[in-house]
């Protein structure tokens, strides 16, 4: 099957509206993304035309968008676009709609909480330093970094000194028209 995948980004319009049907639950709600360009007449940014969207959240995905999506997040939504028509009273109506497989934050506008699924552990642990998964109890096993600091610790987090990273010079971030 050749689906046509997009990723859109853009803004929550309505509530998500989550319903329990036969074959699972889904989680629609409408997005609009309008596009930016770059006016050098003006030399400023402008809004073009926006794309209006509805966007429906199977299995999963359904769950954890009702209880992380409100209307006016920014998001980022992936998933395979298609046209849901109907008949009208005035005849034939269509619109697009995305079936999403992946629904998150935009992250540069915000900042998130995020709150992993944590699925049962298979039974087992592994060892260290062979990696070798041994046998073990059924029950889940404590998650190491529960209580763990903030601070980065050496051998669990990345910990270098002042010039390992590259500095970002504020001035050469700044928008500027690829073409002027």
């Amino acid at each position: 099957m050749n689906d046509t995948t997009v990723t859109v980004v853009g803004n929550v319009v309505d509530s998500p509206r989550r319903v329990s049907l036969d074959n699972g639950a889904v989680t629609n709600f409408r997005m609009a993304s309008t596009a930016r360009r770059y006016d050098s007449a003006t030399q400023q940014y402008v809004d073009s035309g926006t794309l209006w969207v509805d966007v429906e959240c199977w299995g999963s995905l359904s769950g954890n968008v009702a209880a992380s999506v409100s209307k006016g997040d920014p998001v980022i939504v992936q998933g395979a676009l298609t046209t849901h028509s109907w008949e009208s009273e005035s005849g034939p109506r269509s619109k697009p709609r995305i079936r999403a497989f992946a629904v998150g934050p935009n992250l540069s506008r915000g900042t998130a909480d995020f709150k992993r699924d944590r699925p049962a552990r298979p039974a087992g642990t592994v060892d260290r330093t062979t990696g070798e998964i041994t046998s073990g109890p059924e029950e889940p096993q404590d998650d190491h970094f529960a209580g763990a600091s903030a601070e980065p610790a050496a051998g669990r987090d990345y910990v270098g000194g002042d010039t390992a990273l590259d500095r970002t010079d504020t001035d050469e971030t700044s928008l500027v028209p690829a073409h002027a």
